[in-house]
């Protein structure tokens, strides 16, 4: 299943190098990202002709003081008061982008679970596991992954819970 791309035969993303790394089988799915798109997440499942419910979009929260990673469907949006509960806190809010960005070594719009310069605490949304395949992002904008979810969650230690809102 593992496609090559030049980009990934040259290094690749952090993301990718990862994966390969691994040995977990997945597929690069390049594509054009426009800029004056109003969803990263949204663009993905447009441009790669998947259903918005197998795209996944990372998002940084902060969780009582704690930087965390939660991966949700971009067909939804992000619980956060279910999120804190996932990982036994009381209180969460998104994370500064800036912080984000920093923490992660991925601007916004291209942020990967996969890959990241610090191995945050991720939740993975349980509906992950409804399917063979889900895309996340690979490391930047126009660059998604596609892997089994029990993949994803054992190269993150995610948990899996239910973190999304329809």
């Amino acid at each position: 299943m593992a496609k090559k791309t030049k980009k990934q035969q040259s290094g690749g993303t952090p993301a990718t190098v990862a994966l390969t790394a691994a040995g977990v089988d997945h597929t690069v799915h390049a594509y054009e990202h426009d800029p004056a798109h109003p969803s990263y997440g949204e663009e993905a499942a447009e441009a790669m002709g998947v259903s918005p419910e197998r795209v996944f979009k990372t998002l940084v929260a902060d969780v009582d003081g704690t930087l965390t990673v939660a991966v949700v469907p971009v067909a939804g949006s992000l619980d956060l008061k279910a999120l804190a509960a996932a990982v036994g806190g009381k209180r969460a809010a998104m994370a500064d982008p800036v912080l984000a960005e920093r923490t992660t070594g991925y601007v916004r719009g291209g942020i990967s679970p996969l890959g990241q310069r610090k191995l945050l605490r991720t939740v993975l949304d349980d509906s992950a596991s409804g399917h063979a395949t889900i895309c996340v992002s690979a490391g930047r904008r126009g660059l998604e992954v596609e892997l089994a979810p029990q993949s994803l969650a054992t190269l993150t230690n995610a948990i899996l819970a239910p973190i999304a809102r329809a």
